[in-house]
Parts: C-alpha cells; sequence; structure tokens
C-alpha cells in the first residue's frame, strides 16, 4: 500500500455491513467445515520471545492506552515486516 492508495476512499457500505444480521450474510461461496477438517487440521501458532526494546515514552503509552497493548504492538510490526517482505526485503531470521 502506498500513500496514493491510503487516500482512496472505499467503496464499502460499512452502516449497511454494519447493520446486516447473520441470516442476510450469503456464505454460499463458503464450503461449511466438515469433522474431516477438524480432524486433520492443526493450530499453529508463531513462537514467541520476551524481549527488551527501547521505546519512545509517547509511543508505549498511545499503545499502553488501549487493551491487550502488546498484542496490537506485535500486530503492528508484523504488518510492517510483511510489507517490507513485500518488497523484497525478506527478513533473515535465524
Amino acid at each position: 500500500m502506498n500513500a496514493k492508495d491510503s487516500k482512496r476512499k472505499s467503496g464499502t457500505d460499512c452502516e449497511r455491513l454494519a447493520n446486516m444480521t447473520d441470516e442476510e450474510i450469503d456464505y454460499s461461496d463458503i464450503p461449511p467445515l466438515d469433522e474431516e477438517f477438524f480432524e486433520k487440521g492443526k493450530l499453529r501458532m508463531p513462537e514467541k520471545r520476551l524481549t527488551t526494546v527501547p521505546i519512545d515514552t509517547d509511543i508505549l503509552e498511545w499503545f499502553k492506552s488501549h487493551e491487550r497493548y502488546e498484542i496490537i504492538m506485535n500486530s503492528a510490526l508484523r504488518m510492517y515486516m510483511e510489507a517490507q517482505c513485500g518488497k523484497g526485503q525478506h527478513p533473515d531470521v535465524a
């Protein structure tokens, strides 16, 4: 995503979507999950490592003002990493 993309207005009717009931949602293109799916499925969680990173006070306080801020910070870092990977800058992770 670039600066031009972020200024573009979404064509999504967010108000209509927010007011839809579950019954009004069309799931016809999504196959039902059967027993086989759950038997073969595996939960994969990324490995976590506790670390110490110096962060500007104002940035940390802003994140801490949100519930579950550690998860939000991790997500923000992941989105940045994935954006860089898309530019051919794949991280070398040992």
